[in-house]
Parts: C-alpha cells; structure tokens; sequence
C-alpha cells in the first residue's frame, strides 16, 4: 500500500517541504511506488510574497508545477477547508466541489495571514500587499489615480497603515508609484501605533529609517490608531480624520486559522509549538513549518514570520517527515544567526545583523544585499532540472546573506 505524505501550502516553507522530502525520498532510494508527496494549495503559484510592496510584480510568482512536476510531486489545487487528526485526513474544496485526502504524515504550512481587526470599513475600503492578488489591485488603483474625478483634499494622499517593515516597504515605494501615474505632488504618511517608525528595528537602524523616509518626502505619524476607514479616508481614535484615496493596512500578522484545529495551545499569533524536528509537539504525525508554526531557533530567540525562518523550516520538515514514517533519525533545526535587511525604496535600504539589529550596512550597499536576496536567493531553481531542485532542499541552513561595502 502506497503511504502517503500531504503538505498545505505552496508558500516558502510548503513548497520546501514538498522538495525537501522529494529529495529525502529520492536519497532513501524511495520511490512513489512506496510512499507519495501531495501538495495542495488553493492557487497555482509560488508567490515571492515578500516583493509584493514593489511596483512591478512581473517575476514575482513561479509556477508550483515548474518546480514540483520534475520532482514527482503530485499538486492539488483547492482551498483546505478542515484537518481531521484521528481519521488523518484534509478537507478541501475545488471548482466548487468538497474533497477529501488522507495521509501518513502532514506537514501543515499554510503560513500567516493579515491581520483584520473589527475596524469599520476596514475589509471594504482599505488595500494591503498580502497576497499577489492585493498588490495586483492596489497598484492598479494607484496607476488610475490621476484619471479619476475627485474632489477629495486626499485624492493623491495614501496613508500606509504600520510602522513594521512591511508598511515601511509599502510606504518607500509609493512616492514612486505616485509619480509614474502622473501625480506632481504625492503625499504619502505612514502612521503607527507605536511612538516611533520602525521602532522593532532596533536603535542603530531608526536614524537610518527616519534619513530615508525625509528623503522621500515621507510624512511619519506615530501614536496612531485608526477607528474607522472609508472611500475618501480615515478617522483616528482621537476623532482627528486623514482624507485620503488610498488607505493601505500593513498592521500585524496572524498564522491561517486552521490552526487552531489541532489540540495543542498555540501562542499570540496563532502559531503551532513544535520540536525542533518540526513535529508538532504532543501530536503522533503532523507536522508544521513557516510562518504557522513557531520554534527556539537558538534555544533562547523564537522564529519570526519571514521566508528567512520559512525556507530552512521547510527544508527541515520535509526531510524529517520522511525519516518519521520511515522510522529514521530525524534532524533537529537550528539557525545560529539572525539578519534584517529593510528595503527603503529609491534612497537604498538598511542591514543589520543579530537579534540585538547591529547596524551593518546602509543605502546602496545594502540594497545590493536586498535585491539579492528578493530576485535571487529565496528563489526555487527556475531550470526545471530534476537535479538542481532536488538539491537545493538539503537539509541545511544557508550562510547569511552577503555584505556590500
């Protein structure tokens, strides 16, 4: 009987999870006679989710099946819907049909979602860069900004929503985008709960942060908290009301809700606790990996939401799921290192290294970094070659990223 190995998600740690144990099987000498990859997702695409902030998103998703088709990896596209841990089976839904799978082992890597307070007007009116398909819709609303009838003070004012890297990003790129549909004067404010932009990146980098952003002409509000949105803006907690056209929501993460069907506690955003191993702890044969699942990377720093944490998790979690059905020794992860490398538009971008962020590098230099890593590193090989793919899911933790300057 062919046993069966089922992974949620094409995102950076589903996808290498999926290679990972491709490779792990393809080492072992394991054919899909014996044991089958599933990956199920609900589109066809590897998104680089990370340059969703940027103004052209040509080149930012690659097709799943380019990756898993030359490895044998059989993918499914729905939306899962349910995970049954004692029948071992997924729910999933597709062209509008319910379906069902199960498996020997699970690795669930549905990732993270935007987080939605109950804010009003929130959902309808305000645009985010979650998913491609946001970042799609946003740009093309900036792009016919000029051409829409409007007497609106904040007709050409968008006011990015949080003051962490992914607002920060969305923000450097906007006076850009502005400027490419024909907007003279663009007005952009990003605004923050926190007293101070950027304050999660550490005291070497905030001088570096506050330089670029004057220099984009970049408006900062700090102590913000948005009450309402509307189509023509949106009202503070103090009353105080900001007219603008565009208001773009970059204010927290929470891992799929899913989650919260497996019987383990989970912490304040959602994620599952697991081993080092990256088996769900407490449970017999389900793992987890990404942004939905959290681990002590060093015994002392907890892993973040980033495909710098997602991609070395996945490659972990598909060659142990493996070793766990086929009862072998399984690998424990651990990443020594830690880096933060924010873009900041035009003007170049920061690095810093350590979870304490030392400033390392700043303006050109680091963007060089930047752009290495965005439309390089984190990358799947895009040859189709069998080989190439399979060995870019060893189970191994890359060196960081290159310095220049």
């Amino acid at each position: 009987m062919v046993q069966r190995i089922v992974v949620l998600g094409g995102g950076f740690a589903g996808l290498w999870s999926a290679v990972g144990a491709a490779r792990a099987l393809d080492e072992l000498g394991v054919g899909a006679d014996r044991v089958e990859i599933v990956l199920i997702d609900k589109t066809a695409w590897h998104s680089i989710r990370v340059r969703n902030y940027e103004a052209d998103l040509e080149g930012t998703r690659v097709a799943l099946d380019s990756v898993l088709g030359p490895i044998g990896v059989h993918r499914l596209e729905g939306e899962v819907t349910g995970i049954d841990i004692a029948q071992r089976t997924v729910a999933y839904t597709t062209g509008g049909s319910f379906r069902s799978v199960t498996y020997d082992r699970l690795v669930f890597a549905l990732g993270s979602r935007l987080a939605h307070p109950p804010i009003p007007g929130l959902g309808t009116h305000a645009f985010d860069v979650d998913t491609h398909a946001a970042a799609e819709r946003l740009n093309a609303h900036i792009a016919g900004l000029a051409r829409r009838e409007s007497s609106s003070s904040g007709q050409y004012t968008v006011l990015v929503v949080g003051g962490g890297l992914t607002g920060i990003e969305a923000a450097a790129e906007m006076p850009g985008k502005l400027r490419a549909a024909g907007v003279a004067a663009p007005h952009v404010i990003l605004a923050d709960h926190a007293p101070r932009i950027g304050s999660d990146m550490g005291e070497g980098a905030l001088p570096v942060i506050d330089e670029a952003l004057r220099a984009l002409g970049i408006e900062t509000r700090g102590g913000v908290s948005v009450a309402a949105v509307d189509p023509e803006g949106a009202t503070l907690a103090t009353g105080e009301r900001i007219a603008a056209a565009t208001v773009v929501w970059c204010a927290g993460m929470q891992a799929h809700p899913l989650a919260a069907q497996f019987p383990v506690e989970r912490d304040r955003l959602g994620r599952l606790p697991v081993e080092p191993s990256l088996k769900i702890k407490g449970l017999a044969a389900e793992f987890a990996a990404g942004d939905a699942a959290w681990l002590l990377v060093d015994d002392v720093h907890c892993s973040v939401m980033s495909c710098q944490h997602g991609r070395p998790m996945g490659r972990f979690a598909g060659h142990n799921v493996v070793c766990d059905l086929l009862g072998r020794p399984m690998l424990p992860l651990r990443i020594d290192w830690y880096t933060t490398i924010l873009d900041l538009g035009p003007w170049g971008a920061v690095y810093t290294e350590g979870w304490d962020r030392k400033l390392v590098s700043r303006g050109a230099a680091a963007k060089r970094t930047k752009e290495l890593i965005n439309r390089e590193r984190i990358y799947p090989p895009r040859s189709g070659d069998r080989r190439a793919i399979l060995e870019a899911a060893a189970p191994t933790v890359q060196a960081p990223p290159v310095r220049f300057g």
